[in-house]
């Protein structure tokens, strides 16, 4: 006797459990959302707010992104060092969600800014102080939410409100009309305080992941499981990243450069090179005849053999001026040239490795 077929949704409805809905997630730059991405692997997907290629630093948000602001369970962003305007858009506009300020986070190893055309042996650790969290895995469950409550929003930033609510004016952002005012006032957060830019340290990475995942399990139970696993593999196939990338850099610790600006000293401590100094004190300004002067004395001092670039910003400055002594290299902070998602930020570093190779190796 042929049974009655049953339908999909009869079958689903006997005992099968329905899958959770994952949280929406908002993120500031590509390499944070490329983490969350990664924990977030067969749940969900998480959005970007700066869009790549554009610099955090100042930044007019698109209606979309406005939305992703609005729509979001969870924000999570490195902080007002990087970008100071999204403060106030994510109180306007992700009121309700949870937070993760990764830059204040306690598990966050962070570096003071430097800002002189030299950087001073002593600003270096070359991974000193960071061993003890190369392995350092331990209970980020722990660490919940203690990044979190002290995130409160007690932040008065007027003059934002046009990114809050840049969804009502196209066309004032598509060109980023209002960059100039934007690179300007943000710069001050880069001269002072806290170097923004902790990516670039994959320790720091590692750990993330942990709160990443600590924080989408509280939110979203059903799916703890899953983020857990997810974390886990991406911790450990950071680190064996991170152990490549050392052996591969080592040769390189007495070939000193001069980067664009001052965007990798976690990546330089971490990996014990010895970047020299900047040609730029910020991305958004040219260096004067002072520091360019200082510079070129610096290249002739400590036998500096290659200048980096950037993709993100005109640095013709560096063909100009050094290219008669220097190699020009370039290297990528927010991975440009791969697709935004959990591939992204492991792809990024080994670029970053890849470059110094490249351009600080001896020519035969």
């Amino acid at each position: 006797m042929r049974l009655p077929s049953l339908s999909l949704v009869a079958l689903l409805s006997c005992g099968l459990p329905a899958m959770a809905e994952a949280p929406r997630v908002a993120t500031d730059i590509t390499p944070v959302q490329s983490l969350v991405a990664r924990v977030m692997q067969g749940a969900g997907e998480a959005d970007v707010i700066v869009r790549p290629g554009m610099s955090p630093h100042g930044y007019a948000m698109r209606p979309s992104e406005a939305r992703a602001l609005e729509q979001a369970d969870l924000v999570i962003w490195l902080g007002a060092d990087l970008t100071p305007w999204m403060e106030h858009a994510i109180e306007t506009l992700a009121g309700d969600a949870a937070v993760i300020t990764l830059l204040d986070n306690p598990e966050t190893h962070t570096l003071p800014t430097r800002t002189g055309a030299r950087f001073e042996a002593h600003d270096h650790d070359h991974g000193h102080g960071h061993d003890d969290h190369a392995h350092d895995e331990h209970d980020h469950d722990d660490h919940d939410h203690d990044g979190h409550d002290d995130h409160d929003h007690d932040h008065d930033h007027d003059g934002h409100d046009d990114h809050a609510h840049s969804d009502h004016d196209h066309d004032g952002h598509d060109d980023h009309d209002g960059h100039d005012d934007h690179d300007h006032d943000d710069h001050a957060h880069d001269h002072d305080g806290t170097d923004p830019h902790a990516w670039l340290d994959p320790q720091n990475g590692e750990r993330w992941l942990g709160l990443i995942a600590a924080e989408l399990s509280v939110l979203d139970p059903e799916n703890a499981a899953l983020y857990t696993a997810n974390a886990e593999e991406a911790k450990a196939e950071l680190a064996a990243l991170s152990s490549d990338i050392a052996t591969q850099l080592a040769p390189l610790g007495d070939r000193p450069f001069l980067v664009f600006h001052d965007a990798y000293q976690y990546f330089e401590t971490r990996f014990g090179l010895p970047a020299a100094g900047a040609v730029s004190l910020s991305d958004a300004s040219d260096p004067g005849p002072a520091r360019l002067a200082e510079l070129r004395a610096l290249v002739d001092e400590e036998n500096v053999v290659c200048a980096f670039a950037e993709p993100q910003f005109n640095t013709a400055i560096l063909e100009n001026v050094f290219a008669d002594d220097l190699r020009i290299g370039q290297l990528d902070p927010l991975g440009l040239d791969h697709p935004v998602g959990p591939g992204l930020y492991p792809a990024l570093l080994r670029d970053m490795a890849d470059a110094m190779t490249d351009c600080l190796s001896d020519p035969g």
